[in-house]
């Protein structure tokens, strides 16, 4: 398909500089195929869910990914900032700087007053730069934590600084297993009061890991979808995850993937006869209209960038004439956009159901 199908003026008061507080307080735009759009709350979902329908939830922990440092060569000094973008192994990280051009193989880096450094190993034809820390490992990611800030996404860093409050504020309630360098968003509009009213509607709940990496902001750069290369990112599914999401499924409750990070990961993983199985590596599944989808029922998301492959992704689920009637609805209504922003829940288009 044509990329710029999935193109659509958004004002840029729409997008969410802040979240929603409390988080539950979000809006939340219930959209389906031959029904009318609703608009409900995050705290509305255990009345939108029945018994036995399972969440899935991305427990991915962000790390704080955004690193400032100086460059000293032969007396000269530049400022320089990171983003760490994709783990190499356990002293090395693949990453973005800038300024990346004025940066050569042999460089180092100094971060923080405790002199943490790392040298430039080498730097490729997309703009990374490979960084190997004089540190590996728990040193290593116990100095993140005191050095590095959280990689908010760029349209909402390009804004306004990032404060104290954005290392709870984007990390999700439940996140566990440290590696995403951007969060999972849907999450970000649970709380544990919303978790008990859900457990008293008899709702399940399970956790998979995806790591999101910065490619989930990289723009689409070419005309058609068929030559757009998605980018991987690494996953797991434990058998005890699977077996109870598939037992789920058997019973007749539905599967609601919660954002779109935990969906892929799920297709991932699936079967022809739509069962999940377990699932440790990387995905790079790339979701347009036309796709089958064959384990997830419901999505719960934010709203994403045009000619985004997430805005491609919601509408492989519900069709694209539904998310544009959707997206026109949620712009001229006031709704918040992207990573701080409000929340939809999908329905399948009937290709889906």
């Amino acid at each position: 398909m044509r990329v710029d199908a999935f193109d659509f003026e958004l004002p840029e008061e729409r997008i969410a500089l802040q979240p929603a507080v409390p988080r539950d307080s979000a809006r939340m735009l219930v959209v389906g195929p031959g029904r009318s759009l609703a608009d409900r709350r995050v705290r509305d979902l255990p009345e939108l869910l029945r018994p036995g329908d399972v969440l899935v939830f991305n427990d991915t922990r962000v790390i704080p990914a955004q690193l400032h440092g100086r460059r000293e060569r032969a007396g000269s000094t530049i400022d320089v900032g990171v983003t760490l973008i994709e783990r190499f192994d356990g002293s090395n990280w693949w990453s973005f700087a800038k300024p990346g051009k004025r940066l050569k193989p042999q460089d180092r880096i100094t971060f923080g007053d405790d002199g943490i450094a790392a040298e430039v190993v080498e730097k490729a034809g997309d703009g990374r730069v490979l960084l190997r820390f004089d540190c590996a490992g728990s040193e290593l990611d116990g100095a993140l934590e005191q050095i590095g800030v959280p990689p908010l996404p760029p349209y909402i860093a390009a804004r306004r600084p990032v404060k104290d409050d954005d290392r709870a504020h984007y990390q999700t309630i439940y996140a566990r297993h440290s590696g995403a360098v951007a969060a999972p968003t849907a999450g970000l509009h649970f709380t544990n009061e919303l978790f008990g009213r859900l457990d008293g509607e008899g709702v399940l709940r399970a956790f998979v890991t995806l790591h999101v990496g910065a490619g989930t902001f990289l723009p689409v750069k070419v005309d058609d979808t068929d030559n757009h290369v998605m980018h991987a990112e690494t996953g797991e599914i434990s058998a005890d995850t699977a077996e109870m999401i598939n037992d789920a499924r058997n019973r007749g409750g539905r599967v609601v993937a919660v954002g779109t990070t935990s969906l892929r990961l799920l297709e991932s993983a699936a079967d022809g006869a739509r069962c999940v199985k377990p699932f440790a590596g990387e995905t790079d599944i790339f979701i347009t209209p036309g796709y089958r989808f064959r384990v997830v029922d419901l999505l719960m998301t934010n709203f994403h960038l045009p000619r985004s492959t997430l805005f491609m992704l919601v509408s492989g689920f519900s069709g694209l004439e539904t998310m544009q009637r959707a997206y026109r609805h949620a712009i001229d209504g006031d709704y918040r956009f992207y990573s701080y922003g409000d929340a939809c829940l999908l329905y399948p288009g009937s290709a889906n159901e």
